[in-house]
């Protein structure tokens, strides 16, 4: 058994870079026993790893990876941990608004694994294609102001074990992978919004944080669950930028019906039912014809990204273009326009544009 497994299983010391670094050779060499990877990732989805093995871990992928040839300055980041109630692509339709209102996006995220639909398969129904590069998400940045990067993003030894413990799929056991799937991405941003759905979690990504240099780092939570910013109840900031946390309290209920507390709340964001179109469902929502608390969530995670990106200065200016950029249409139109064209294969490809 590698030294990782007897670590982690035993609780006793941490996990050090180096060791981790030998686990990562003997996974790409096919080196490692049968069930050891499945054992891996079982280990760390019941319970997550202390902070400085995590912190190890993250750093020998990230020693890994081939140079970022990209600096996406000023661009932020808006992702989630997954886990908690179902609701629609919350994450995603504040990114549009974001971008609507003049914030740089760069999107990440993944294939549903709790939920019924992910933002990968959201794109896809809706046509909008993922880059396949940093240089091309450069030139889909430039173009569009919002950009949709694949999996390239991802170190490759995500997709190993992956593949290593066929015929179980990664949703069974990979709950940790999704858990620190935001510090997995390499996304060479300014600012980076990520949802936390398990409370308990943040003191130890909030650790993790803290390690990160140049890229602010904002780290959600609500009593509800949900990975991200919340319309009705008080939401908790954790920075890393040596500021004070951020608490959001609720914002008082508009026009719309419920009152947008408790289950009320997880029922008015919703994704979309049985019989629904999950595109329809998702425009509605853009357009400003969900739920009064679908709009005002939004429009939350929308302004949060204007003010961490240094975009706005003011919570309510955030607020004011957010909910300016929702209900004219502006995040709408950007969606029919990256439906128009979608994300080219090459970066020569893109380069066309």
């Amino acid at each position: 058994m590698h030294e990782v497994l007897r670590a982690l299983i035993d609780r006793d010391r941490t996990v050090d870079q180096e060791l981790w670094g030998s686990f990562w050779d003997q996974l790409r060499d096919g080196a490692l026993r049968s069930g050891e990877t499945v054992a891996l990732l079982s280990s760390l989805s019941t319970r997550m790893p202390d902070p400085d093995t995590l912190v190890a871990m993250l750093r020998s992928l990230d020693e890994r990876r081939p140079a970022v040839p990209a600096r996406l300055d000023g661009a932020a980041n808006i992702v989630g941990t997954g886990g908690g109630p179902a609701t629609f692509n919350i994450s995603t339709a504040a990114a549009f608004v974001a971008a609507a209102l003049g914030v740089r996006i760069v999107k990440t995220g993944s294939r549903a694994y709790t939920s019924s639909c992910g933002s990968h398969d959201l794109l896809d129904r809706l046509g909008i294609g993922r880059t396949t590069s940093y240089e091309q998400t450069e030139v889909q940045l430039e173009r569009f102001g919002i950009a949709f990067p694949g999996n390239f993003v991802y170190p490759r030894e995500v997709a190993l074990l992956a593949r290593s413990i066929v015929p179980m799929d990664l949703r069974m056991i990979g709950g940790f992978i999704n858990s620190v799937g935001p510090f997995l991405a390499a996304v060479p941003v300014s600012a980076q919004l990520v949802g936390v759905s398990d409370r308990s979690l943040v003191p130890t990504l909030g650790h993790v944080a803290a390690t990160v240099a140049g890229r602010r780092i904002w780290l959600c939570s609500n009593e509800l669950g949900i990975d991200e910013l919340v319309g009705s109840v008080d939401n908790t900031v954790l920075t890393n930028d040596g500021t004070d946390g951020i608490r959001l309290p609720a914002e008082a209920p508009g026009t719309g019906t419920g009152t947008g507390i408790g289950t009320d709340a997880i029922a008015e964001l919703r994704p979309a039912g049985r019989g629904e179109d999950v595109v329809d469902h998702f425009l509605g929502v853009l357009s400003g014809e969900g739920t009064d608390l679908a709009t005002r969530t939004v429009r939350l995670n929308a302004a949060a990204l204007a003010v961490a990106s240094g975009l706005v200065d003011g919570w309510p200016e955030a607020i004011g273009a957010a909910d300016d950029a929702l209900r004219s249409g502006a995040a709408r139109e950007l969606v029919e326009r990256l439906r128009a064209r979608p994300a080219r294969r090459t970066a020569a490809a893109a380069r066309a544009w």
